[in-house]
């Protein structure tokens, strides 16, 4: 038997991320200390400059299951939706780009002892990525039981869950705005291939 020429197996991208996610959402429940070592604090992020890409990777420890949930289902369907639309390199700037922002405008303008961690900005980024390319996409929300366009839930979506306490809204307005950009220039691209 020859296996030379089949696929293999392959996560993908997608799949490492919520894998990753995952196993640290595991590590912090048993440890909260990680918390304090690898979530971004404003007044500590320039002795701790790695928390601007490591606090991306936490969430709220069990039993607040509901924030790594939400992240990884929306991410699951989201991105997989935006890699037909662009190459998974594409993706993954966008992902890391919106996070990063996301954390930068919480670096800035957050209270200085308050902690951030979680994935939103970046899922937040691949959201806006997509529905600027495909706004009236089709999408069911849960607890919503019929199917509404992407940008509606998308800044829904923006704008009931940012403005919760204690929700870094900062972290979500970054990823979406550059999501909303990553989704312009991708989809001028696409007009333009479709030209030749």
């Amino acid at each position: 038997m020859n296996f030379r020429n089949s696929p293999g197996f392959n996560l993908g991208p997608i799949g490492l991320l919520i894998i990753t996610n995952i196993v640290l959402y595991v590590a912090v429940s048993i440890n909260r200390n990680l918390i304090a070592l690898f979530g971004l604090q404003p007044a500590t992020m320039l002795q701790h400059p790695w928390t601007m890409v490591t606090a991306l990777f936490l969430h709220a420890p069990f039993p607040s299951i509901g924030h790594i949930l939400g992240n990884m289902f929306t991410l699951y369907f989201f991105g997989s939706a935006l890699i037909q639309l662009v190459r998974e390199k594409s993706f993954l700037i966008v992902y890391f780009a919106g996070g990063i922002l996301g954390n930068i405008l919480f670096w800035l303008l957050a209270p200085p002892f308050s902690i951030a961690i979680g994935a939103s900005g970046a899922v937040f980024a691949v959201g806006g990525a997509l529905t600027v390319m495909r706004p009236q996409l089709k999408v069911i929300i849960f607890p919503i039981p019929v199917p509404i366009s992407l940008w509606i839930a998308v800044l829904g979506g923006f704008l009931l869950l940012s403005f919760l306490p204690f929700v870094a809204w900062q972290g979500h307005l970054g990823g979406l705005v550059l999501g909303l950009a990553a989704g312009y220039v991708f989809r001028r691209r696409e007009r333009r291939w479709r030209w030749y």
